[in-house]
């Protein structure tokens, strides 16, 4: 699978070690940053993640920062993106299979590299139900969506 994988500084060290699983897994990751510890702003790098996953470079996104609730609301921000924080294996898949979540946010101080693992390997085995229910509450999510984007208010 086509991935991305992006990061502020506070989640920098679980990114890169999640670089190595992810490929060593054998899929093909783009990383959009950050590339060190030095403080950086969240809200950039959950814009990198989205963009390559609304533009067809990455399937879906990995997004780490210091307690994934920034993180998420700024990619949350941007239409087309489903993202959630994750910190159990059941909504890192339950995620994708109801509510076709394409974006995975980790907060690295909350948990730490092998649960991050799991987590992620979870949400890339997990495919979306199409089931009727979860088409129903998906398009009423898109509708929501696209009222605000298009009404300004």
């Amino acid at each position: 699978m086509r991935l991305v994988l992006g990061s502020d500084h506070a989640g920098y060290e679980l990114k890169q070690e999640l670089l190595g699983f992810l490929r060593a897994l054998g899929h093909e990751v783009l990383d959009v940053g950050t590339c060190s510890t030095a403080a950086v702003d969240y809200p950039d790098y959950s814009e990198a993640v989205s963009r390559a996953v609304l533009d067809g470079r990455a399937e879906r996104g990995v997004l780490i920062c210091g307690s994934g609730v920034g993180a998420c609301v700024a990619a949350n921000k941007i239409p087309g993106i489903r993202a959630a924080i994750c910190h159990d294996g059941y909504s890192a898949h339950q995620g994708v299979e109801h509510d076709d979540m394409n974006v995975l946010v980790l907060g690295s101080r909350v948990i730490g590299p092998e649960l991050a693992k799991e987590l992620v390997r979870g949400y890339l085995h997990a495919t979306f139900s199409g089931e009727e229910r979860h088409l129903r509450r998906l398009g009423k999510v898109k509708a929501i969506e696209a009222h605000y984007l298009h009404s300004g208010k």
